[in-house]
């Protein structure tokens, strides 16, 4: 058998990778064009199927407003605050640092907001629940100070709003009292 050349085997295997590569292009543009398969079989979408469950969410412009109805509530009171609403699942809707706020704050806001709507309670009321149960505190992106309250309908949590920042958690408990009072309007 005859030895290639350096040049020769270049050559020979930059054709094949640009082959290969051609080959592989075109089947995925062939699946990219194809139209996908209906579903062997789809879940009925009405009130009466007992498989589905509804539930409520805050949109997001309704999260922005709450976030900014606590940030104006603070700034009238000289505070530089964090605020952060989550939805029913913990996850972050919206976070709004306000001017001056500190660069823990928009951590710990999250977490209150979580907390709270994980418990369904104001999160003052849960650190209260740390004397009987001090092992809570060591659940995973929560905090137990003051300062998240739940956003509820007809009782059911919907959302979390969580402000941190204040001198107290008390005052950053107000600050996300008065953003849950704005979504009432």
């Amino acid at each position: 058998m005859k030895k290639m050349s350096m040049r020769t085997r270049v050559l020979t295997g930059g054709v094949a990778v640009a082959a290969l590569g051609a080959g592989t292009f075109g089947t995925m543009s062939a699946n990219a064009s194809a139209p996908a398969a209906a579903p062997a079989a789809a879940i009925a979408a009405d009130a009466t199927d007992e498989n589905l469950q509804q539930s409520t969410h805050l949109t997001a412009a309704a999260a922005t407003e709450a976030a900014q109805a606590t940030l104006d509530a603070a700034k009238k009171e000289n505070q530089r605050v964090s605020v952060a609403v989550v939805d029913r699942n913990g996850n972050t809707i919206v976070t709004l640092r306000g001017d001056g706020a500190g660069p823990q704050s928009p951590e710990s806001a999250v977490r209150k907001a979580y907390t709270a709507v994980s418990w369904n309670a104001p999160t003052s009321e849960l650190v209260k629940r740390l004397e009987q149960a001090p092992n809570l505190k060591d659940i995973p992106g929560t905090l137990f100070l003051g300062g998240g309250a739940p956003v509820q309908v007809k009782g059911a949590p919907v959302a979390g709003i969580g402000v941190a920042g204040a001198p107290s958690g008390d005052l950053d408990e107000k600050f996300a009292r008065a953003g849950v009072a704005s979504l009432a309007n």
